[in-house]
């Protein structure tokens, strides 16, 4: 049980009695620690297996720990979240504890809290509701009735996303309705197995007599609500055994405050302390760049900050890389990510990270562009997002009525036209207070309304139906079916996971920190979520970040503070440990690199083409055409086992219309195939040989897999 150890996971195995606090850095082998301990425990015949709860947040987590304890030969122990154990002591106690059945658990509470706002005469669209029904769970993990809500939410300085004492108002009638219905939630759970162990010391020692040995671990997110419940289980016994990191706390908006592993010496003086600092995931050089990133913080949790000490061989230092703008940015990205694939990394091994879900668009676009298979971890993907899709429904529909669509009146433009569109489905042009469902839509609306500015800088005179054209070729181009692709997810969805490379995007003040992080706490939480994506790099580490918005826009943005001192040539903190390292790269943006295009004329009849699908063709769409049906044909036939190959709809490939174009002007050259819209680098240097083959009344070539 204590072969492969090292000295300190050792010491945390054999300390098998009395308070424990194991303080474990990002990477240090946390989980084999405990899990080892509780085996050893076990084998030696100190812990009966069914005397020991391993508590922990996910259920991921808790299954992950219960299959490594099997395999060490102590699958008897429990290993579940709070909620689960609570859950099950509950259905087991009610019936004595007070009588009949346990009342049903309510499923999807955002209903109930529906009802609630209504008979309030309070009026909340779908994401106002989801906000508040997170204010409501906030206040009952943090143990606050409805009555003192507008007070606590004062004094802690909460940005709540409605108006306190409405809030309040929602939060006294929605416990009303669940009372009426004789129906609990999932908080519920917590509260009431407490309220049961406080009221009944009958039961509360009939599990004490069961379970004599407790485990917790990211015991740096505990609650109020689930400390409370974690003392009533051990009574006035101290064999508990905690583990966390303070400077991994990024979830206090939900509750989690990590004041309960910095006071646990304080409440356990004879508490057992062991540091585990030994970096088994990361190369030197990403623990340099962790190690400082925390040196430059402040606050209780900075105080009991863990100086990690890579265990791995040297590897590349950390890239950092300035962008012109945010499209030139995730191009650079996605090629650097190819390049990487090419090399060997597996694409599953590689991950994006940003700070908000509405970030990912760009990035969608340019790994599809690229034809790197990528999947969305704790999003959808953004043409699939609820608001996304009503968005595009309504500039569909603007787009057929035309001018008859009185919303269009005063808009003189493109841009003025979607923002007339999208101010019916809640965009304004000044973001929503708070963090919570409402920023989210507002961020994706946002995010259509900057890409019809930049569409209509790029394309002079485009119209609306030119732009719903584009959105449907671009959420085209992203619903590629992907099995194993690089993960794209934000920091927060990013936690307790690891990639061999990992790029973090968007480091920009006012995205990192993100712009509503106001106080100090909240600034500090935002350095720890970039730690949090620092640390889950094994190998290769590449940092961001880009000037202006769209291409040709004003460069007066700044790298995140976070990053002063680190990266090279932003000047000397004296608190850095070891000063910066890594190199600066300055990439040229696209606008940079493209010359201005002019109208595109009808190769028929001249006439200006405006449709996306007659620019392709490069006519109207009415114009005759001297298409080569057969040659079409073979092309159709080619492309189908290309998408077969590459397990890929047929359009990722080449769509129809680029194909028409291909049959409409046989090219001969590669030159003459990458003149034709919809053929890229990337596609001509893929698939090139094999079309011009075809064009040429060869047979298709090697094939994609091939070349």
């Amino acid at each position: 049980m204590l072969d492969g150890l090292d000295p300190e996971q050792r010491e945390v195995a054999t300390a098998l009695t009395g308070p424990v606090c194991v303080l474990a850095g990002a990477g240090t082998g946390k989980t084999r620690a405990i899990t080892h301990r509780i085996a050893y425990g076990v084998r030696a015949g100190i812990l009966q297996p069914g005397s020991v709860l391993a508590v922990t947040f996910t259920n991921r987590a808790a299954g992950e720990m219960r299959g490594r304890l099997r395999q060490l030969g102590a699958g008897g122990v429990q290993a579940r979240t709070f909620h689960s154990a609570a859950l099950r002591q509950l259905q087991f106690f009610w019936p004595k504890a007070v009588g009949g059945d346990l009342p049903r658990l309510l499923e999807r509470k955002v209903q109930l809290v529906a009802e609630a706002a209504a008979r309030c005469r309070v009026r909340l669209d779908r994401n106002e509701l989801r906000d508040v029904t997170g204010e409501i769970e906030w206040a009952k993990v943090t143990q606050t009735v409805p009555a003192d809500y507008p007070a606590v939410v004062a004094k802690s300085l909460r940005d709540a996303p409605r108006d306190p004492a409405e809030i309040s108002q929602i939060y006294a009638m929605y416990e009303q309705l669940k009372r009426d219905r004789s129906v609990i939630d999932f908080e519920d759970v917590l509260l009431l197995t407490v309220g049961i162990l406080q009221d009944r010391h009958d039961i509360a020692d009939q599990i004490r007599s069961q379970y004599q040995h407790f485990v917790v671990d990211e015991y740096q997110d505990v609650s109020p609500l689930q400390q409370r419940l974690l003392d009533l289980w051990l009574g006035d016994r101290d064999n508990l055994c905690v583990v966390g990191d303070a400077s991994q706390t990024i979830y206090s908006f939900t509750g989690a405050t990590p004041d309960h592993l910095l006071n646990f010496r304080t409440r356990h003086p004879g508490a057992t302390v062991v540091k585990l600092v030994r970096d088994y995931r990361s190369t030197p050089q990403v623990v340099h760049l962790a190690n400082g990133l925390l040196s430059q913080a402040r606050g209780r949790a900075a105080e009991h900050r863990l100086e990690l000490i890579s265990q791995r061989d040297p590897g590349p230092e950390p890239t950092y890389t300035e962008y012109a703008d945010e499209p030139t940015e995730a191009e650079g990205t996605a090629r650097r990510i190819r390049d990487l694939v090419a090399a060997g990394v597996p694409a599953g091994e590689i991950a994006v990270l940003y700070r908000i879900n509405a970030q990912s668009e760009v990035y969608e676009q340019a790994l599809a562009d690229a034809g790197v298979p990528y999947q969305l971890r704790g999003a959808e993907r953004f043409f699939e997002r609820q608001e996304v899709r009503e968005a595009g429904i309504a500039l569909r529909g603007a787009a057929r009525a035309g001018g008859n669509d009185s919303l269009l009146d005063n808009a003189e433009d493109l841009p003025s036209q979607v923002r007339a569109v999208l101010s019916t489905k809640g965009w304004t042009g000044r973001p929503p207070a708070g963090s919570g469902a409402v920023r989210d839509r507002w961020e994706s609306l946002a995010a259509l309304v900057r890409l019809a500015e930049d569409f209509a800088r790029a394309r002079s005179g485009a119209t609306l139906s030119d732009l719903v054209a584009e959105l449907d070729e671009r959420a085209a181009a992203q619903h590629a079916p992907t099995v194993q692709g690089v993960t794209l997810a934000s920091l927060h969805a990013a936690k307790g996971l690891e990639w061999d490379a990992v790029f973090l995007v968007g480091l920009t003040e006012g995205m990192m920190p993100i712009t509503y992080a106001k106080t100090d706490e909240q600034v500090e939480e935002e350095r720890r979520l970039l730690y949090v994506g620092v640390t889950r790099a094994r190998l290769h580490l590449t940092l961001s970040w880009a000037l202006s918005r769209s291409p040709g826009g004003r460069a007066n943005r700044r790298p995140s503070r976070f990053l002063k001192g680190l990266r090279p040539g932003s000047g000397s903190l004296g608190t850095v440990v070891g000063g910066a390292s890594g190199s600066v790269e300055r990439a040229v943006g696209a606008a940079g690199r493209r010359k201005p295009r002019g109208p595109v004329l009808c190769r028929v009849c001249g006439a200006t083409l405006t449709e996306a699908g007659a620019m392709k063709l490069m006519r109207c769409e009415d114009c005759p055409s001297d298409m080569d049906e057969a040659l079409y044909e073979r092309l159709r036939d080619w492309r189908s086992e290309q998408a077969r190959e590459l397990g890929q709809p047929a359009y990722c490939v080449f769509t129809d219309k680029t194909l028409m174009a291909i049959a409409e002007r046989v090219p001969a050259t590669g030159g003459e195939l990458s003149a034709i819209s919809g053929v890229g680098a990337r596609k001509l240097d893929r698939f090139g040989d094999d079309v011009l083959a075809i064009c040429a009344g060869e047979a298709g070539g090697t094939g994609a897999h091939e070349s």
